[in-house]
């Protein structure tokens, strides 16, 4: 016996469902946290969430152009001790003006996501390898610049990236301008367009002449820039290049993405959809911290977490 079909009703409902999903569930949880801890709506708290996701959203955002392309990058963690570290190194009092350590930082991530995107493409090897071997080099590198010790004493001018402004998060600025750009850029600019067109069918596109190695190289270098900029503003915030920060950060950053609707696949996603992720993300993080819950506990829940987003995003596509 077939399934009957779907009625308009039901079908607008589903349409809603997957429109406004991950809104309805973030006010569902923020719900549910406000009644078991009503320190969570308190205005204090609403700022630390912000501090929080800004790293996580960041990356987020520089990951979502790999994912976009059918990539991925696992080297998100170790790029941002790596540009942190660098970042700190030039960031000492009356040495340098305070841009010089913010560019250098990007710079660095920059080239490190460069250089996994042209050995993926000239070297015709899979991301999951190439990212991989660049999580142990960036690592590894960060540790050898800072003798595996944290590089402190850091400028007011560089530490201000890391405060507050009119007593809002500067970082959290940084993440919606970030957002805000890159969401005009691949909705709206040729290029963007062209990565959506490289995920969705690789062949196709270059059928059509696109430069698909150009193309995804553009990707893996705007993700390691972005990690370069979470690695300056991450030192920033604790005060020192921490050669070890960064650990599991691109687990985060990849399961913001897929919760918020960017296909692994390929060619499907969006920025909205990712910050969106990384808020759901940040809030369950922040309640479980109110709610004195286990740091093992944790663990287990984000493991979940980035189990259920994969699991959605393939019943989506199939």
């Amino acid at each position: 016996m077939s399934p009957k079909p779907a009625t308009p009703k039901s079908r607008t409902v589903l349409r809603l469902l997957e429109r406004f999903g991950l809104v309805i569930v973030l006010l569902i949880i923020g719900t549910a946290l406000t009644l078991l801890q009503p320190q969570f709506l308190t205005s204090a708290n609403l700022l630390n969430v912000a501090r929080q996701i800004s790293i996580n959203g960041i990356l987020a955002v520089g990951v979502t152009y790999v994912l976009l392309t059918g990539g991925v990058d696992l080297s998100l963690g170790s790029i941002v001790a790596l540009t942190g570290v660098v970042a700190a190194t030039f960031a000492h009092p009356g040495e340098w003006p305070v841009l010089v350590p913010i560019a250098l930082g990007i710079l660095s991530g920059a080239c490190c996501g460069a250089l996994n995107g042209l050995v993926i493409t000239r070297g015709r090897i899979a991301p999951f390898i190439v990212t991989l071997g660049m999580m142990t080099l960036a690592r590894g590198l960060a540790l050898l610049l800072s003798n595996g010790r944290p590089v402190s004493n850091l400028g007011t001018g560089f530490l201000a990236v890391g405060g507050d402004f009119l007593g809002f998060p500067v970082q959290i600025l940084i993440l919606l301008a970030i957002a805000g750009a890159s969401r005009l850029f691949l909705s709206n600019m040729r290029l963007g367009r062209h990565i959506f067109a490289v995920g969705g069918n690789e062949e196709a596109s270059r059928a059509a002449g696109l430069n698909v190695a150009g193309i995804k190289t553009f990707a893996y270098t705007m993700s390691g820039g972005l990690a370069g900029l979470a690695g300056v503003m991450l030192a920033a915030r604790i005060t020192t290049g921490q050669p070890n920060a960064g650990v599991a950060y691109e687990l985060d950053a990849i399961a913001a993405a897929v919760i918020g609707g960017t296909s692994l696949s390929g060619g499907v996603g969006g920025i909205g959809g990712t910050l969106l992720g990384a808020l759901l993300m940040g809030v369950i993080n922040n309640g479980l911290d109110l709610l004195n819950v286990s740091s093992y506990y944790q663990q287990i829940i984000k493991g979940i977490i980035i189990i259920g987003a994969v699991w959605l995003d393939r019943r989506q596509r199939n």
